[in-house]
C-alpha cells in the first residue's frame, strides 16, 4: 500500500519537459489562474459612502523605466561655481509629496531661493546717487545753488524758540492766565494802589494758584473797594462781616488787608507813597535775570528776605519771602521771564524807560 502511494506522488510531480520525465517539486509550481485571483486582496471598502464614489486619483510611478545603453547620459557636465549657482536658483524640479489622504501622490513645487549676483545692491546704489546728482545738477542750473534743507529746518527751530513762552505756560494753561504772562507779569508797576492789588493777590495765592485768584481779580476789588488804602484802612467790624459774607473771602485774610492797608497810610506818610517804599530796596532799578529754564528760577531771593523782614517789623501781614518774591516778580522789581520767551526783551526796554 505505501508502494502505491509513493508511486502515486511521483506521477503528480513529475512532467514530461522535451518529451522527458522531469520531477518536479510542489515549492515552484506556478499556481493556475483561478487560483492566483482568488489569491488577491480586496480592497478595504471606505467608511464614508459619499467618498467611495469620488474617483481616487492616479498613482504617480516611482520607478523610472529602464535607460537603454544608447540613451545619452540626462546628467550635464560640471561646470564653475557661477553657472551651478544660477542654475540652481533659476531652476527647480518637481518633488513628489508621500501619499496624501485620498491615496494618490501630488506633485509639489519647491520653494525658489533667488540669489543675486554680488555687487548688484551695490550697483543699484551707485546708479541711484547716480541719478539724483543729475537731477540736482539741472536743479542748480535752472534755479541756482540754495541753500540745505538743514540749515532751514535749524534756523527755522531757533525762531520756535525765541518765540517760546515761560514754560509754565503750556498749551492746556488758561486763557486769563496766557494774557497775564504776556501783559502784566514783570512789567514795572509804580501806581500805589495796583501795588496794593499785586500784595493782596499774591497772599491770596498761598494754598492756592495764580489762575483761580486772577478768576476773582474783580471780586477782590469790589470787596476791598478798588483797592485804596485810605478807604479799606477804615473798614469796620461790620463791614469786613459784610465781605465775608457777600463775596466768600476769609476773615483772617480780610483782616490781614485792613491792617496791610493801615500800614501803607503809615508808609506814605514816612516815605511819601508805598511805590517809594518798595523800589527804595531795589535802588529803583529792576534786576534782570538770564535763566533757560523755569526750575532754575528761585522761589524766594536775599533781596526777598531782606523786603519780608522790614515789612515784618513795620506790622504787615502774610508778607513771607516767597509771598514778596512773588510780588517783585509781578510788579516788575525782577524780570524772571526766561530768555527764550519774547516778553524777557521787551520787560527789560520798559525797565529803561
Amino acid at each position: 500500500m505505501c508502494s502505491s502511494k509513493l508511486k502515486n506522488l511521483t506521477q503528480e510531480n513529475i512532467s514530461q519537459i522535451n518529451g522527458r520525465p522531469v520531477l518536479q517539486p510542489k515549492s515552484n509550481q506556478v499556481p493556475t489562474l483561478d487560483r492566483r485571483n482568488s489569491l488577491k486582496k480586496s480592497p478595504p471598502k471606505p467608511l464614508n459612502p459619499i467618498a467611495s464614489k469620488i474617483p481616487s486619483p492616479r498613482p504617480i510611478s516611482l520607478i523610472s523605466p529602464p535607460l537603454s545603453p544608447n540613451t545619452k547620459s540626462l546628467r550635464k557636465p560640471a561646470g564653475s561655481c557661477k553657472e551651478l549657482l544660477r542654475s540652481s536658483s533659476t531652476k527647480s524640479k518637481p518633488v513628489i509629496s508621500p501619499e496624501n489622504s485620498d491615496g494618490g501622490y501630488k506633485e509639489v513645487m519647491p520653494m525658489v531661493i533667488v540669489q543675486k549676483q554680488p555687487g548688484s545692491i551695490a550697483a543699484a546704489r551707485r546708479e541711484e546717487v547716480a541719478m539724483k546728482q543729475e537731477e540736482r545738477k539741472k536743479k542748480i542750473s535752472h534755479y541756482g545753488r540754495i541753500k540745505s534743507v538743514k540749515s532751514n529746518e535749524k534756523n527755522l527751530n531757533v525762531e520756535h524758540e525765541k518765540k517760546k513762552r515761560c514754560s509754565f505756560i503750556t498749551t492746556s494753561s488758561d486763557p486769563i492766565y496766557v494774557a497775564y504772562h504776556d501783559k502784566e507779569w514783570g512789567v514795572p508797576v509804580h501806581d500805589d494802589n495796583l501795588l496794593f492789588e499785586l500784595l493782596v493777590l499774591t497772599g491770596a495765592q498761598v494754598g492756592s494758584d495764580w489762575t483761580s485768584v486772577l478768576k476773582r481779580r474783580n471780586t477782590f476789588r469790589e470787596a476791598f473797594s478798588g483797592f485804596e488804602a485810605e478807604l479799606v484802612a477804615d473798614f469796620n467790624e461790620k463791614k469786613i462781616q459784610s465781605i465775608v459774607n457777600d463775596y466768600g473771602i476769609n476773615l483772617s485774610q480780610v483782616l490781614a488787608v485792613v491792617d496791610n492797608a493801615k500800614q501803607i497810610l503809615k508808609v506814605k506818610r514816612d516815605l511819601g507813597s508805598f511805590n517809594k517804599y518798595i523800589w527804595g530796596f531795589m535802588k529803583h532799578k529792576p534786576v534782570t535775570t538770564k535763566y533757560t529754564s523755569c526750575q532754575k528760577i528761585p522761589v524766594k531771593t536775599s533781596k526777598s528776605e531782606t523786603i519780608s523782614k522790614d515789612m515784618v517789623r513795620r506790622g504787615f501781614r502774610f508778607v513771607g519771602p516767597t509771598v514778596i518774591h512773588s510780588l517783585m516778580q509781578a510788579a516788575g522789581l525782577t524780570n524772571d521771564h526766561l530768555i527764550t520767551c519774547p516778553r524777557h526783551l521787551e520787560c527789560t526796554a520798559m525797565a529803561a524807560l
